[in-house]
């Protein structure tokens, strides 16, 4: 045992030292800096969204060298993202791991730089799963919890391996009171979608709904027991335009069943603004199609 801790001392420090390298401090906000995550050489830079409280004047700490300004590429409030571009080169990336070969129980360390140096805490992977929408309704392809100390300025900060490989950036806005991660999977959708529009682009249909039990006859009929009330129709919106009406009950769009309003946010992917879909609802009782042309969400 005696030999054990100070040999498992060592790689965690040796852990932390390779990954200090890809850690920057980021002054966006008036109270205490946040981190971010070096994501390339020539000064991209991700950190949350949450800690960039202005778009303007904002300044980057590289682990090596001074302070230098950084702009606002883009941000994603629904997965609490946002990408700076700094104007300096050289700096080191980390090296980026999938969260795959993390087990719960695994040893996990989050990395800080809210001052000049790097800080770092200790903790367990503790939970492990699918991936799951946001309450903004984000799409994060894996759900990944620690129960690592997140010291004022940590958020933005990466999350690494015993190897010192970064498996994701460390959050506590996205579910109040639990650190999460958001994997690098993530993470280079977010950042590829931000410099190339500045913005995400979300579908939109212009409906509010709720979830609803169907009738014994149509749950037989159709194979499922709950479709979509429609509960609003915003004026001039995709829905409108289509004929949907208060009272309608979406079952499908595109042949893909709509149970919980998540199934609908799952299918209003960037990808798909401007198409014409295929609309099920359920009206009077009767099952009728309805088209409807995806919208993009301002």
């Amino acid at each position: 045992m005696v030999g054990i801790l100070p040999s498992l001392s060592d790689d965690l420090a040796a852990a932390v030292a390779s990954g200090d390298p890809g850690v920057v401090r980021v002054e966006a906000r008036r109270r205490l800096p946040a981190s971010g995550v070096v994501w390339s050489s020539d000064g991209m830079i991700v950190t949350t969204h949450h800690a960039v409280e202005r778009d303007e004047n904002i300044l980057i700490g590289p682990a090596v060298g001074e302070t230098v300004p950084a702009t606002l590429i883009g941000r994603d409030p629904s997965t609490d993202l946002a990408v700076l571009h700094a104007q300096v080169s050289g700096l080191e990336p980390p090296t980026w791991s999938e969260p795959d070969s993390l087990q719960v129980g695994h040893l996990v360390l989050a990395l800080g730089r809210p001052g000049r140096s790097t800080q770092a805490t200790l903790g367990i992977a503790s939970a492990l799963g699918e991936s799951w929408r946001t309450p903004m309704g984000g799409r994060v392809d894996r759900y990944i919890q620690s129960d690592v100390a997140m010291y004022p300025g940590f958020s933005g900060g990466p999350l690494i391996d015993a190897g010192g490989n970064a498996v994701g950036i460390n959050t506590t806005a996205l579910h109040r009171g639990i650190t999460l991660t958001i994997p690098v999977s993530t993470i280079r959708t977010v950042v590829d979608a931000l410099v190339a529009h500045g913005r995400i682009r979300r579908g939109y249909l212009g409906i509010g709904v709720q979830p609803a039990r169907l009738s014994a006859t149509l749950t037989e009929h159709l194979g499922q027991e709950t479709g979509l009330l429609v509960v609003s129709v915003e004026s001039d919106s995709p829905a409108e335009r289509a004929g949907l009406l208060l009272g309608d009950t979406a079952i499908t769009l595109e042949g893909q069943p709509l149970r919980y309003p998540d199934d609908l946010l799952a299918l209003l992917s960037g990808d798909r603004i401007g198409d014409a879909v295929s609309v099920r609802i359920v009206r009077g009782g009767q099952v009728q199609e309805v088209k409807a042309t995806i919208g993009e969400r301002a």
